[in-house]
């Protein structure tokens, strides 16, 4: 049983990775895709903010289409649309079509993690649920370390199209792991689509919402602009970039397994509140540090890691909330996440435009961070309300003895 639930975890560490190398890599092929295709970059960044769109839109849509089938037969119809419409993205003969592969590729990403995250939580061992859903997420920080390196390298000494060729091949390994690998769980969410929106209803579910779409937010306001903060306030070379980026990947993926442990140890809600609040200090630190070549490398780990040792916590956060409609829950968390990548980018982008210089994002996101923090400390102090104020159920004949004895003298032995 351990071997079978292990491969099922490494199944969803290749889909992570697929989806990350996809997410990312686009960053680093702006001026290749821009060239080939006779636009400027800024039409090209376009591409970014068209998979975000098909993430947000994607990931509550597929999971309240697919949420009363098998959840081995969802994954696997999911990673068959993401290798489709990535091969469409390698393919794409102009811009307008790699804008639509690119909203349509994005669809099934957050729906992937939504369900596998619920999976990944079943086939654990009691108390390892965090940690197991890590696993997965194994995958983005592989992605960043190594996939998004080799991915911008292909596309500058050879061709962009071949890097979304080695997503396919991604797709294609991991739809075969889930064929083969992944056990067949039983339906376990049968609730209609009415029964699993009625948990957004609740004041909860918009905490979690807060606390990811703001507080993950203060990473994309630094990770946006790391590129000119490590080059033209740490002095690094533009070449020395992808050293760089493999470091925060590096983070990125010690920080995903220690999150997953956090969570396990302490709950959901406190760890995200924790590792928010580090990264708002992490942030504030960068700003006075990046002009030192080796502390900003040493920050750039650090935060990395605090980034994605949220990604768990917050996962498990929102399926311990949502009885009954986990997936769609947990897939809304992801579609939070790429509402904080836009926020981020756009709120660390308006102080640099206004002259403040490329450290000034740092402030945004460590406001962001902050913030997101008190998002989860309402959340925390919301659930420890209802728990102090829930009734105790007595037994029927306890509650007859009580009315029929309230009022009465005690008798005396």
């Amino acid at each position: 049983m351990q071997t079978t639930v292990k491969k099922s975890l490494i199944a969803l560490l290749f889909g992570g990775l697929g989806i990350g190398i996809t997410e990312f890599v686009m960053m680093g092929l702006l001026e290749e895709i821009a060239g080939d295709l006779a636009i400027d970059i800024p039409t090209a960044g376009h591409l970014i903010a068209a998979y975000a769109v098909g993430v947000v839109i994607g990931a509550p849509l597929l999971v309240v289409i697919a949420g009363k089938y098998p959840p081995k037969r969802i994954l696997i119809g999911l990673m068959v649309l993401f290798t489709i419409f990535n091969a469409f993205t390698a393919f794409a003969p102009s811009y307008t079509s790699l804008l639509i592969s690119r909203v349509l590729a994005g669809l099934p990403h957050g729906a992937f993690f939504g369900v596998g995250s619920v999976v990944a939580s079943r086939l654990a061992q009691p108390g390892k649920e965090a940690q197991a859903i890590s696993i997965m997420f194994a995958g983005l920080t592989i992605a960043n370390l190594i996939g998004v390196p080799l991915g911008t390298y292909i596309g500058h000494h050879f061709i962009w199209r071949y890097s979304f060729a080695i997503v396919v091949l991604v797709g294609i390994i991991t739809l075969l792991s889930l064929k083969f690998w992944m056990p067949d769980l039983p339906v376990k969410q049968a609730g209609s689509v009415k029964t699993q929106l009625r948990f957004f209803k609740r004041r909860e579910a918009w905490l979690i919402v807060g606390m990811i779409a703001i507080g993950t937010g203060g990473l994309f306001s630094w990770y946006s602009y790391i590129s000119p903060l490590m080059t033209k306030v740490a002095g690094f070379s533009e070449s020395s970039m992808t050293y760089i980026l493999m470091l925060a990947g590096l983070g990125m993926f010690v920080g995903n397994l220690v999150g997953g442990r956090l969570a396990d140890l302490v709950s959901p809600a406190r760890a995200s509140v924790m590792l928010l609040m580090v990264m708002a200090v992490a942030l504030v630190a960068q700003q006075y540090l990046s002009v030192y070549p080796i502390p900003s490398l040493v920050m750039t780990f650090i935060l990395g890691g605090v980034a994605f040792a949220l990604s768990a916590p917050i996962q498990m956060l929102m399926i311990n909330t949502a009885k009954g409609s986990e997936m769609l829950a947990a897939s809304v968390s992801q579609a939070s996440f790429n509402i904080g990548n836009a926020l981020g980018a756009f709120l660390g982008g308006l102080p640099i435009a206004m002259g403040y210089g490329y450290t000034s994002p740092e402030w945004v996101g460590a406001a962001m961070a902050a913030f997101g923090a008190l998002f989860a400390l309402a959340f925390i102090v919301r659930q420890a309300r209802q728990n102090r104020i829930q009734p105790v159920a007595l037994p029927h004949t306890h509650r007859v003895v009580a009315e029929v004895t309230e009022g009465e003298p005690e008798p005396v032995c």
